[in-house]
């Protein structure tokens, strides 16, 4: 008896393990806006994925619209004043651009442009055991009221079609937390 629920544990460990394998996020990504959950600030009019996973990194590059703010006035265009202002990249964990996280769990040390320049940025991710991708970046740099830290954490999951991409994201900064979840339909 005891051999048999042996045997049974082990057989489901490595189905869970070969569907982790399995997961694969590679593809072009469009968020679908009515089926998300966004944070009243991160003031998105679209955001296209385009993603290249290997069995060791996946490969994330990010294109977003920014909506203008509130109080912009009608047409001002981005960095213009009462424009499109000081949003910063915005996007995935980082922004617009190429972030590519390792998927065993190492940290990946990089730059990205900051609103006070170049600013060192830690990515960490992982592949979890039910196929799940955790994700996360970190960056400190010193501002105009001493040092700031930003983070942000992503909870990756593919639809058992694979054609739906769900990310819950959890932002840190300054002005405090956010959360949003964003959902995805594969191009």
């Amino acid at each position: 008896m005891k051999k048999l629920l042996f045997l049974v544990c082990a057989v489901g460990m490595l189905s869970i393990a070969a569907f982790a394998q399995k997961a694969n996020y590679s593809g072009t990504w469009k968020l679908d806006a009515a089926k998300s959950k966004l944070d009243e600030r991160m003031r998105v009019d679209s955001i296209t994925l385009t993603v290249a996973q290997t069995d060791k990194e996946i490969k994330v590059e990010t294109a977003s619209k920014r909506l203008p703010p509130n109080d912009a006035p009608a047409g001002a265009p981005a960095g213009a004043p009462g424009g499109g202002r000081g949003m910063g990249r915005g996007g995935m964990g980082g922004g617009d651009g190429t972030t590519t996280y390792a998927l065993d769990g190492k940290e990946i040390k990089g730059e990205m442009e900051g609103p006070m320049g170049k600013m060192p940025v830690t990515y960490k991710g992982n592949v979890e055991a039910d196929g799940s991708l955790k994700l996360s970046s970190s960056r400190t740099f010193t501002g105009p009221n001493g040092e700031v830290t930003m983070t942000t954490k992503e909870t990756w999951k593919l639809s058992a079609d694979s054609k739906t991409l769900t990310v819950d994201r959890e932002s840190t900064t300054p002005r405090g937390a956010n959360t949003s979840t964003m959902v995805f339909q594969k191009n």
